[in-house]
């Protein structure tokens, strides 16, 4: 259990949720890992997943790229990701842009002029299509013009039709062929006859599920988002505001921030630099892809530790010349870090944090270092932190008033 010694009144922290996603690596025909697939996986042992729906989509999605961070998933390779029909058309947006991912359409997707119009807007975006369990005749054939790969079922495919299903897909050079459901030798020897280019499947590797301790952000924070969003001209200070006032929130940003920040010179040292980097735009999409994932949440209570260490940190920040937005991201860090019961330096990794910002959390030096250490000895209890006991109160205060003002106007906790 851990406790909050900004005002003496300890605060249980429950035990962590655990999220998971499955991989399955895709190969090239001489066996190297070209790509991955991510799965939707409940649990750790949840080895087989058959489910395909908008929840699982946005629970990959959501997991893959803000709790674990996409880099951590995939490294530097691309990740195949399964669509449903809301994403296909648009009626949910995709959060993240072309790079690093191929999106999969479902082999159960109805192909109509609706669908045909998303994937045209898809694929002159920049994305990658992959054609998931591709059958003749179901209609996916109007889609092999926009297509860079298409998947077939060696296991329970259709293989009479093999000849002319594989002429078809090579009338178009651009695509890609994927061997999938390989089980046997057998199997992997029909996916060399024709050459295809990718495999995967059981006979080269199962799926891994990778798993990470997680605090979800808080259901209504994240309405409350998707709603200030929604207006066009909502000011920065308020998006800001909003995120930084949740923990589990601003972490998720931050993380995505990552991603975006590939190849970017600047590094993070405020949420606010992170919700800019990013771009209301993508904060918006990533806010409502955490309302469809909405799986329940963690008590907000557990955040409260975490949240006053890092509002403790911005009030004292002023003492040691340091920049508050970034000491409040410092010990948003080292105070999530303590919840999830892994160490700050491994959260930074995940993070594009500024050197001064990544330097404090891990190493514990510069002004923002000796802001955490002040922090850290009023915590533990030593005698010459006392006077950190007023701006402490005060942290604590705005702590609980910002993690309950959201219910004030809620008819029922749900």
């Amino acid at each position: 259990m851990g406790h909050s010694a900004a005002d003496g009144v300890g605060v249980d922290i429950p035990v962590l949720d655990a999220v998971h996603v499955g991989r399955q690596p895709i190969f090239d025909a001489q066996g190297a890992v070209v790509a991955y697939e991510l799965l939707f996986r409940g649990r750790m042992d949840d080895i087989a997943s058959g489910r395909q729906d908008t929840y699982a989509t946005s629970t990959v999605m959501v997991n893959a790229f803000t709790e674990f961070g996409i880099a951590e998933v995939a490294g530097n390779r691309p990740c195949f990701i399964n669509l449903t029909r809301e994403f296909v058309t648009g009626r949910l947006p995709l959060p993240f842009g072309p790079e690093q991912v191929v999106l999969e359409v479902l082999e159960t997707v109805d192909v109509d002029d609706e669908v045909i119009a998303g994937i045209t807007a898809l694929a002159e975006a920049g994305y990658q299509i992959a054609l998931d369990d591709f059958v003749w005749g179901s209609g996916h054939e109007r889609l092999l013009g926009l297509a860079s790969y298409v998947k077939l079922d060696l296991l329970d495919g259709d293989l009479s039709r093999l000849d002319e299903i594989v002429a078809e897909c090579r009338r178009f050079p651009d695509i890609k062929l994927v061997a999938e459901r390989l089980e046997t030798a057998d199997q992997v020897a029909i996916a060399d006859r024709y050459g295809m280019e990718l495999r995967q499947g059981y006979a080269l590797s199962r799926p891994q599920v990778l798993s990470t301790p997680s605090l979800s952000p808080s259901r209504l924070r994240r309405l409350e988002l998707v709603a200030a969003l929604m207006s066009p001209d909502v000011p920065l200070e308020k998006i800001t505001s909003i995120i930084a006032s949740d923990p589990a929130l601003a972490l998720r940003v931050l993380r995505v921030s990552n991603s975006v920040a590939a190849g970017v010179v600047s590094r993070i040292s405020s949420v606010r630099q992170a919700v800019m980097l990013v771009g209301l735009i993508k904060i918006r999409r990533w806010a409502t892809l955490m309302v469809v994932d909405d799986v329940g949440e963690a008590p907000e209570e557990q955040l409260l530790t975490a949240l006053t260490k890092a509002r403790l940190c911005e009030n004292l920040a002023p003492r040691y010349n340091a920049d508050p937005g970034a000491a409040f991201v410092a010990g948003l860090v080292t105070g999530m870090a303590g919840l999830m019961a892994t160490t700050p330096a491994a959260v930074a990794e995940q993070l594009p944090l500024s050197a001064d910002v990544n330097d404090a959390v891990t190493y514990g030096t510069g002004r923002l270092g000796k802001v955490l250490q002040s922090v850290q000895a009023y915590e533990d209890g030593e005698a010459d932190s006392a006077d950190l006991a007023k701006p402490a109160l005060d942290a604590m205060r705005w702590s609980t008033r910002t993690l309950t003002a959201a219910h004030r106007f809620s008819p029922r906790r749900r």
